[in-house]
């Protein structure tokens, strides 16, 4: 009973408010925090590759969404088509930063304090390091003060000086030990590079976290499906689609412009790799802004053209029929270029057109562009080469409401036949549209006509802004080269001690030790050992004399007293 009313007693001590805060502070700021929020981060980033996401295309969540009734609300109160953006993904980010700010900026400043510092004390054992090693300077005759290239040391004073001088050739940090009643001694330490990698890696992935957000709040993407001879300017309205950062602003859009003057594709003519792409050249005519002179660059995959703060990178092409429909009332309902999909490596092409102005009826057409049309023995058209030696328009043709005028937004490269009806197609009676460069064909049942007047290219553009990227660049850099430098660079302590025998020899013993595990630590005291032998002893027969007796010694980090 009186132990129980001991321990009531017992008055147990509150964190109380401060108290809570540093302790969530230290639990923060720790590395295994950093690390595991470094790992939650780039899980939580896997949502976005398996679910379609609103910014890179709306219409997509739209209907993923209607399609899953029951899930897609659900995922949608998640933030999972907007996982980058989400309040989640946000609050990881922000606790990682934090935590890399917490746990840097202390080590940087005890880092800052051991660079500064003097190099341990000399252990009183140096036989206890795991790399050791001891020899002696013989007596009995004068010696000579050592100098820049070698020579005996005149006492053993003389050789700790000497042995702090080659120390710090070799990279040390050296602090010399020549106090009264105690052996000569020099302490040396190298290897802070490698700490300072390790900030500086923790430092870069600060500086890339703050490049990926300022780009993510400033910069823009759009993509553009630029014909040859159409002109592209900066504008929001200019783009196919635009995705803008956080804080984008449309002034911050320079008014440049772009017009793709030609696009030529070289295709391989040997036999083993036939038809195979072998380059792409988009020539250009760029203006920073309408009142400048015009100027002409050349755009290649993986050569992006820079114009206006932004990168301009191909990332596609493919051919543009150009096409004029008569409605059934003859008049021109459309006229132009129409962009085909690639389906094939022969480029192959889907087309789709959508004609809503024509009258009394919108027409609708999908079918296939063939670059050099070819018949096979079950009579389908295919394409037999990617150039267009004999291009071809392979087309059925439907009638109806087309959904344009509801306001929905619509892929326009499908066409919904459902709602429509059919006026030409390979089995019906009045058979597919087939149509040569230069041909025309009237519709059935006075609907209009379709002309297939000729054949453009076109290049696929992705216009990049990102005003971080030259940081995220020299940050991501800066990081493999901290990186680099912790795993490669190690660090060690040396100490080296003399004394002086009976016979007026010098007896020299040296130790090292690493900080973690370091398997090149045993050559490096061979070498020092060698470094030392080499200043003292060269050419002289107590050099032939301590080899030998070396030899039969133990050897470095054996663990025994040489």
């Amino acid at each position: 009973m009186a132990t129980k009313d001991r321990e009531d007693s017992v008055a147990l001590p509150a964190l109380g408010v401060l108290g809570t805060l540093r302790w969530i502070w230290t639990q923060l700021t720790s590395m295994r925090t950093a690390l595991f929020l470094l790992l939650l981060l780039a899980v939580a980033a896997v949502p976005g590759s398996l679910f379609p996401q609103r910014p890179a295309n709306p219409a997509v969540v739209t209907q993923y969404i209607q399609d899953n009734p029951e899930t897609g609300p659900i995922l949608d109160w998640f933030q999972l088509f907007d996982v980058y953006s989400s309040v989640w993904f946000s609050a990881i980010y922000l606790l990682l930063f934090i935590s890399l700010i917490g746990c840097v900026i202390p080590r940087a400043i005890a880092h800052g304090r051991a660079w500064r510092s003097k190099p341990p004390r000399t252990p009183s054992r140096l036989s206890r390091m795991p790399v050791h090693g001891a020899f002696t300077l013989p007596g009995g005759q004068e010696y000579q003060p050592s100098g820049p290239e070698g020579g005996r040391p005149a006492s053993a004073s003389a050789a700790v000086v000497d042995a702090a001088a080659a120390l710090k050739k070799r990279g040390y940090r050296v602090d010399v030990r020549d106090e009264n009643g105690a052996r000569p001694s020099v302490g040396a330490e190298r290897g802070f590079l490698k700490e300072l990698g390790n900030l500086v890696f923790h430092l870069s992935l600060i500086g890339v976290l703050v490049s990926v957000a300022v780009g993510g709040l400033f910069g823009y993407r759009g993509q553009k499906i630029l014909v040859e001879g159409e002109t592209f300017v900066n504008t929001l309205v200019g783009y196919d689609s635009f995705t803008p950062g956080t804080n984008f602003s449309e002034d911050n859009l320079d008014p440049y412009s772009i017009t793709l003057e030609n696009f030529d594709v070289q295709f391989d003519r040997q036999l083993t790799h036939y038809g195979q792409p072998i380059d792409f050249t988009a020539t250009m005519t760029t203006k920073t802004a309408p009142g400048d002179s015009p100027e002409q660059q050349i755009l290649k995959v993986n050569e992006p053209l820079t114009i206006g703060g932004t990168s301009v990178y191909l990332v596609g092409n493919g051919y543009a029929p150009v096409v004029t429909v008569r409605d059934g009332e003859g008049n021109i309902a459309h006229q132009g270029p129409v962009v085909s999909i690639p389906q094939d490596g022969l480029f192959t092409s889907l087309m789709v057109l959508k004609v809503p102005d024509a009258q009394p009826d919108q027409l609708g057409f999908v079918g296939f562009f063939l670059p050099t049309a070819a018949i096979d023995e079950n009579g389908v058209s295919f394409s037999r080469d990617p150039d267009p030696f004999l291009p071809q328009l392979n087309l059925n043709s439907y009638y109806g409401d087309l959904g344009l005028d509801d306001g929905d937004p619509q892929n326009v490269y499908v066409l919904d036949t459902d709602t429509l009806t059919e006026l030409n197609s390979r089995n019906s009676e009045a058979g597919g549209i087939v149509l040569d460069a230069g041909e025309t064909f009237e519709l059935p049942e006075g609907k209009g006509s379709i002309t297939f007047d000729g054949l453009r290219r076109y290049a696929a553009l992705d216009i990049t802004h990102d005003p971080a990227e030259l940081g995220a660049l020299v940050f991501s850099s800066l990081a493999l080269a901290g990186l680099s430098a912790s795993l490669f660079i190690g660090r060690r302590r040396v100490w080296v001690r003399t004394g002086t025998g009976t016979d007026s020899s010098i007896s020299v013993e040296y130790g090292l030790l690493a900080r973690g595990e370091d398997h090149r630590l045993a050559g490096e005291g061979a070498a020092i050992e060698k470094l030392l032998r080499e200043r003292w002893l060269a050419g002289s027969t107590e050099d032939d004399e301590n080899e030998t007796a070396h030899a039969g010694a133990s050897a470095p980090g054996s663990g025994k007293d040489n």
